[in-house]
């Protein structure tokens, strides 16, 4: 480090990089941008074949392992494995809880709450889900509208993230391993043989990963602030104006993301969620109040109730050939593909800020809590746009048919009292979560590639801002929203398996570290993973 010091940023940036793993990373990722720019009908074919497969004839795996993840960490908070420290016996959590909510809630899918606020469950109530079975647009399809914004935004879009970090920081705060997404195949190969092949292939699987499910959102949300700008000023910005607004977005959190996490992430974490109640208690007090709380409560219970039958609805008996039903593919499906794609770096960056944190304080955070927030979010929102269609304050289902579903949240706000100020509040609300996703999304990249590097350096990062930002303008020039959730169906398929072997890599460290059935004193230490490991393997008084 002393000698890359020295050589400067350049220098630094040359010593840390992991070859392998960056290289394959960005000449194929960089690859994917140039054929979009020269073959883009081709490649959306492409894309849209891959798809096609892995909604209709896997689509089930994806409803599965989802479950089974919930499942699994439902189980990780009620037992003895919770206690687990993330670290030494003597570590203590490096941010307090309120930051380390912040930064885990910011950086996590909250991009996608603000865009899809607004917007998802006008479009249930509109086109009802095969699952509910309602009338369009009756009594009945407003509350499951609700339902499954609740559903496809609730506890299995936080657990993903959790079953990710909850490894990596285990194995890199006890045993000193690298914070990588390789690290959770250890107890199979040992920390000390992280530089096999198949630990290669799942780090570049990451940087893909990350980069497909960032781009995503990177487009929506762009998208979105786009039709901001057209609403309210009436002028259309065009392809030029897209790329333009996309660049400046990557501007912006790579130069967030140079500050690090303690002063870039962590300040703006705050600022969001202190706007995200602003606007959520504003849009609550002057929308209609009354029907938020009875929708919302109603809908609620049906969520609760109807969970298990929910988390295995395929839609087969609404599909020709028996496949994955239209209806749960467009959107259920690829919901958990979307949130298995980006499990790499939300994961990792969980990890990253987790040191000296019990299993069940994590998992409770990222699950319990973050949903938590995000359902007074949804049924606000949801509720403020289904009543206003319901009286004619507003058309929202008209300005989605002209603008799409990132047009949803501009005349929801118009129809309240202070619509302008409550539209300027949204448009800073969606950039600055977008921001902080991508912030982690940049710094999860530079530790992929860097061989677990905790802080790696700026010129790594804005390497992958820069590809990140290419990658989003072009989907969206080139193939839209539908370009967009085909890319993270895709980049989100492998990680549904990795995710699984998280949970193995888990049960096997877990059970050895504090044995479910056995006494303590039987335990036995697990020479797989490190045999010069400094801390003994058997749990200490602190984990109780």
């Amino acid at each position: 480090m002393a000698n890359s010091e020295s050589n400067g940023p350049i220098g630094r940036f040359t010593e840390e990089l992991d070859l392998v793993v960056f290289t394959v990373g960005f000449v194929v990722s960089a690859a994917a941008v140039i054929a979009f720019v020269f073959r883009p009908e081709a490649m959306s074919g492409y894309m849209t074949n891959v798809n096609n497969f892995l909604w209709t004839d896997v689509g089930w795996w994806y409803l599965i392992a989802m479950f089974f993840l919930v499942a699994f960490v439902t189980f990780l908070i009620f037992s003895p494995w919770g206690n687990i420290k993330l670290g030494a016996k003597e570590d203590e959590p490096e941010f307090s809880f309120l930051a380390y909510f912040a930064m885990l809630y910011s950086a996590g899918i909250a991009a996608g709450i603000v865009f899809w606020g607004p917007a998802e469950a006008i479009f249930h109530y509109d086109s009802v889900s095969p699952f509910v079975g309602a009338e369009a647009q009756s009594a009945e399809a407003a509350v499951g509208a609700i339902q499954y914004t609740f559903f496809h935004w609730g506890l299995s879009a936080w657990t993903a993230y959790v079953v990710m970090a909850l490894p990596i920081a285990y194995f890199a705060y006890r045993h000193d391993a690298p914070l990588r997404i390789s690290t959770v195949i250890a107890p199979w190969i040992g920390i000390e043989n992280l530089d096999r092949p198949i630990a290669k292939l799942i780090d570049i699987l990451a940087v893909f990963a990350t980069i497909g499910g960032v781009a995503t959102t990177l487009g929506l949300v762009g998208r979105q602030f786009l039709v901001g700008v057209e609403w309210m000023s009436g002028i259309s910005v065009g392809d030029t104006g897209t790329i333009l607004v996309i660049t400046g977005l990557t501007v912006a959190f790579t130069l967030s993301v140079a500050l690090g996490v303690e002063k870039g992430i962590r300040r703006i974490s705050y600022f969001n969620m202190v706007l995200f109640a602003i606007v959520t208690v504003a849009t609550f007090v002057l929308g209609p109040t009354t029907y938020i709380v009875s929708i919302g409560t109603e809908a609620l219970g049906a969520y609760i109730n109807d969970f298990i039958t929910m988390s295995f609805y395929t839609g087969a008996t609404e599909s020709i050939g028996g496949g994955v039903g239209a209806w749960v593919g467009g959107w259920t499906i690829f919901y958990w593909a979307w949130w298995f794609s980006w499990t790499p770096f939300v994961g990792l960056f969980i990890a990253r800020i987790s040191r000296g944190r019990t299993v069940r304080q994590v998992a409770v955070t990222g699950v319990i809590a973050s949903t938590g927030v995000t359902i007074p979010w949804f049924a606000t929102m949801g509720g403020t746009a289904i009543l206003l269609q319901e009286t004619g304050r507003a058309d929202i289902l008209a300005v989605v048919g002209e603008l799409g579903e990132a047009g949803s949240g501009y005349p929801l706000f118009e129809a309240l009292p202070l619509g302008g100020l409550l539209t300027v509040l949204f448009l800073v609300l969606v950039t600055t979560f977008l921001i902080t996703s991508a912030d982690s999304s940049t710094l999860a990249l530079g530790m992929l590639t860097t061989g677990g590097t905790e802080r790696p350096s700026t010129i790594n990062r804005v390497v992958w801002g820069f590809l990140i930002g290419s990658l989003a303008s072009l989907l969206m020039v080139t193939g839209g929203v539908d370009a967009l959730q085909q890319a993270a169906i895709i980049t989100g398929g492998p990680f549904s398996i990795i995710t699984v072997l998280a949970v193995a890599a888990m049960i096997v460290s877990f059970g050895d570290h504090r044995p479910l059935f056995l006494r303590e004193e039987d335990g036995v230490s697990l020479p797989s993973l490190r045999s010069e490991s400094s801390e003994p393997e058997t749990a200490d008084p602190s984990d109780d």
